[in-house]
């Protein structure tokens, strides 16, 4: 004898007996087990990169979502690891296909995260992070709803973030210029996220993360 609970009401049923009563605890148990979605935005040059890096082997049950991008490997990046690293047709294909979970384009390069991957990992009750900037962390946001966690990584202040934008030196002087233009709109966006933590150390940030991404709360 089997109990469900339908509306705060709490009913014994015959599963072997009653196909529609094994069907509802069967759909419940399949949306009980599915994993969360967490997306971490902000602004280019907060850090996002480097604090995943760091939460990684604080959260091994997580799944990291690795993105795409039309544009050439950085030294010391591997394809597969870093991104997914395509031309511009191929690219072009996944979004006419709608394989893309969300994409945008900067200084004329195409990111986004495949959206096959990640479905298959929450389907299968895995946690999903996703590292995408503030334009994407939007779309996901309408193609997922409130299933997505959304999370704002901030800086201290805006002159603390140009600080690192013009200090990193991995960006031509057009790209930071852009980068630095952009980031005024994209602290806008903080209001827009279900949670913010704040960039002052990178301990005190992956912290923050962990806790929130452990919290079952963050459902």
């Amino acid at each position: 004898m089997d109990s469900v609970t339908v509306s705060g009401r709490r009913c014994s049923t015959n599963s072997a007996s009653d196909p529609a009563a094994a069907r509802l605890r069967d759909d419940f148990a399949s949306v009980s087990q599915r994993g969360r979605l967490f997306v971490l935005s902000g602004p280019s040059g907060v850090g996002k990169s480097t604090v995943l890096a760091a939460v990684r082997p604080a959260l091994p049950g997580v799944w990291y979502s690795v993105s795409a991008t039309t544009r050439r490997p950085r030294p010391g990046e591997r394809d597969g690891v870093n991104y997914h690293f395509v031309d511009r047709p191929t690219f072009d294909e996944w979004v006419d296909a709608d394989l893309m979970l969300e994409w945008a384009e900067f200084a004329g390069h195409r990111y986004g995260t495949p959206r096959a991957a990640v479905e298959e990992r929450l389907a299968a009750g895995v946690d999903v992070l996703l590292e995408i900037e503030v334009q994407g962390a939007r779309q996901v946001r309408t193609a997922m709803g409130e299933d997505a966690v959304l999370i704002f990584l901030a800086p201290p202040s805006y002159e603390e973030l140009a600080r690192r934008l013009v200090g990193r030196g991995t960006e031509d002087e057009p790209t930071r210029l852009a980068r630095l233009r952009a980031a005024r709109s994209e602290l806008a966006a903080e209001p827009e996220f279900d949670h913010t933590v704040v960039n002052t150390s990178v301990e005190d940030a992956v912290a923050a993360l962990v806790d929130l991404m452990a919290d079952p709360r963050s459902a």
